[in-house]
């Protein structure tokens, strides 16, 4: 089996050397679900009828989440330790409302 990167002989916490690694080029995928209460789904659906991102108080639900994936993607270094900041090329994010759950998919 082979020995964890992030951690050095003494098993202490340590960063990996990427320095002498070629650029490559990833695509990287996450899904991710909310589940809610029905009144809630029904605010976010009717706001999508009006308008493509929905409405509420502080403005559209979806809009809103859709700027903090990405901006979530564009920060992932700053919020997962000894990750190494990664140049985005594209960050999308779809939606899909979900009757049954009841909620939305990311």
């Amino acid at each position: 089996m082979s020995r964890l990167t992030h951690f050095d002989a003494a098993g202490k916490a340590d960063m990996v050397d990427v320095g002498a690694k070629n650029e490559t080029k990833l695509i990287a995928v996450a899904r991710g679900s909310i589940a809610m209460l029905d009144a809630t789904l029904a605010l976010i659906r009717e706001g999508s009828a009006k308008n493509r991102e929905g409405s509420a108080k502080k403005g559209g639900v979806l809009g809103v989440a859709r700027i903090a994936a990405i901006q979530g993607a564009k920060w992932t270094a700053d919020l997962i330790p000894l990750c190494h900041p990664l140049a985005l090329i594209r960050v999308a994010v779809e939606f899909e409302i979900d009757e049954v759950l009841p909620g939305v998919h990311c």
